[in-house]
């Protein structure tokens, strides 16, 4: 497996946000909602920072002992672990939901930045240790978003009727979905191997978090990845503070507000702050907590608590309390020593709408880096690109553009009329002066001449490169399966595409291959093309 890597800019894909793009290049607009800049350098202050704050290290590393004595822990993940009670360790960080298998190849993208960034930070700071961490989601309840994966085109569905927080899901009927897939999977280099692999991760797992702290363990183990699952009594009691202030006093949601709408004055807001910002879950339920008078309702429930009762149950059994959007990346740089955080683009918006949030609460807020991107072209799409003599750019330009471009470069004919619209154009210049010696009010039916005659050239025009198109039927097809097969859904093929594929076909190595190519600051989209 040999693949080497073209950058381009995000601007040229078409595909980010002005907000990401523009907190790529460090606009000034966006200077006031972050902390530390996105560096080497805003690491060593967010690393100073960090120090002052009384991080719990033993509980944290206590929780990850429980979440992993299950497992045959490999020697640098145990180390990992014990690490973190030191107080010169500290994490670098991404999170995301326990999508089935991973779900999209961005998932994978977002780990293996961290663990690269970790690696580099480990050689730049000797005197520090840094651990990557995945934070699991997993009390997201969006089981519409975590339930399915695309594989050779089709989208594939685990059909469950569960309810509540996904992580907490059991796992039955995975085995057959398993099957489904594995006729696919099987017939490749790898195939066989990682449909065992998801058989006793998923299959011998209780529940989803479960099966995915395994998979996930199994597939970074070697660089050190440590899985945390933050859905965890102990972690959970070291927010009870914040938690009642949001329940009672809407701190939050007052502070996030006002942040919003500063920030909304050039972009779209990403979080909307409820007065409330917290979930009640029990019993296969995760429903969100309402304040009706002096009462505290769970919605769609009949379950009601006053004031009192609340509080107490908050405090008896913080485990059932569950952060939304708005509290959840605080409660993560409570709980760990967190100095960087690597997110998608919407995930860094909303990040910027905490800043604010953090400081009143008096918690260090992190880096914020955009996390890499990459298109994977393997030795097929290669070849035809080359053989349509496109550029990494190229790609991501419109189809019809594309094969405009690619009929005109190749074509010995002359399809464009520029020259003749600009002698048409001089033409109607002549006749203007003529008629203005005559009747100045003649002008505008002279333009009306002139439009209706460019009109007819530009028409012509299209039609002289129809007809010359129609000759190269092969190279449109080609464009087509070329475009088709890169962007699936007509968008970027890492929010579609799965690593189950890939990882069939090329094993760990192409994990390593990720790894290989993942800058940690350039702030290029990476173009990997099979040899």
């Amino acid at each position: 497996m040999n693949f080497t890597a073209d950058w381009i800019s995000y601007n040229s894909t078409n595909a980010f946000s002005a907000l990401a793009i523009d907190y790529l290049h460090e606009h000034t607009p966006l200077q006031p909602f972050y902390k530390n800049s996105p560096s080497l350098e805003g690491i060593g202050r967010a690393i100073e920072e960090r120090k002052t704050f009384n991080t719990n290290r033993k509980n944290v590393v206590a929780a990850l002992k429980t979440q992993y004595q299950a497992l045959e822990v490999c020697e640098k993940v145990s180390f990992n672990i014990e690490k973190l009670a030191d107080a010169n360790t500290f994490t670098v960080c991404t999170a995301h939901q326990p999508n089935l298998f991973t779900g999209y190849l961005y998932f994978v993208y977002k780990i293996v930045h961290a663990i690269k960034l970790a690696d580099e930070l480990n050689a730049a700071y000797p005197q520090y240790y840094f651990v990557p961490v995945y934070y699991m989601g997993s009390e997201d309840n969006d089981l519409e978003e975590l339930n399915h994966i695309y594989l050779n085109g089709d989208k594939l569905t685990w059909e469950t009727n569960q309810t509540g927080a996904v992580g907490r899901m059991h796992t039955k009927g995975l085995d057959s979905f398993i099957h489904r897939i594995s006729g696919e999977l099987s017939v490749l280099e790898h195939g066989q191997q990682l449909v065992e692999l998801l058989k006793s991760c998923y299959c011998q797992s209780s529940s989803v978090q479960e099966g995915t702290l395994k998979f996930v363990n199994s597939l970074f183990e070697n660089y050190g990845l440590l899985v945390l699952i933050a859905d965890n009594t102990a972690l959970k009691k070291e927010m009870t503070g914040v938690f009642e202030d949001d329940l009672f006093r809407h701190t939050p949601a007052t502070i996030v507000t006002q942040t919003a709408e500063l920030l909304t004055k050039k972009y779209h807001a990403q979080v909307n702050p409820r007065a409330i910002n917290l979930f009640y879950m029990k019993d296969g339920m995760r429903e969100r907590i309402i304040k009706n008078g002096e009462q505290f309702e769970i919605n769609n429930t009949d379950i009601v608590f006053s004031a009192t009762e609340i509080s107490h149950e908050l405090n008896t059994h913080p485990e059932r309390f569950s952060p939304n959007v708005v509290l959840r990346g605080l409660f993560q740089e409570i709980i760990l020593p967190n100095v960087a955080f690597i997110g998608g683009g919407s995930e860094i918006a909303y990040w910027l709408e905490l800043k604010e949030m953090f400081a009143h609460y008096k918690v260090p807020y992190p880096v914020l880096l955009q996390r890499n991107s990459f298109l994977i072209t393997e030795q097929k799409m290669s070849r035809l690109m080359e053989k349509l003599q496109l550029t990494a750019e190229d790609i991501f330009k419109d189809e019809a553009l594309l094969l405009n471009n690619i009929v005109k470069a190749r074509s010995s004919l002359q399809l464009t009329l520029e020259k003749e619209t600009e002698q048409l154009a001089a033409f109607y210049n002549h006749i203007r002066l003529l008629t203005n010696q005559v009747d100045i009010t003649l002008t505008q039916h002279v333009n009306a001449l002139e439009t209706k005659a460019e009109k007819a050239l530009k028409n012509l025009e299209k039609k002289m490169l129809r007809a010359e198109k129609n000759k190269y039927a092969v190279q449109s097809a080609q464009l087509h399966k070329l475009k088709s097969g890169l962007f699936p859904n007509n968008t970027l093929q890492e929010r579609v595409e799965n690593i189950l594929p890939y990882y069939a076909r090329y094993g760990q190595s192409f994990i390593d291959m990720i790894y290989q190519h993942s800058p940690t600051f350039d702030k290029k989209f990476g173009v990997l093309r099979e040899a």
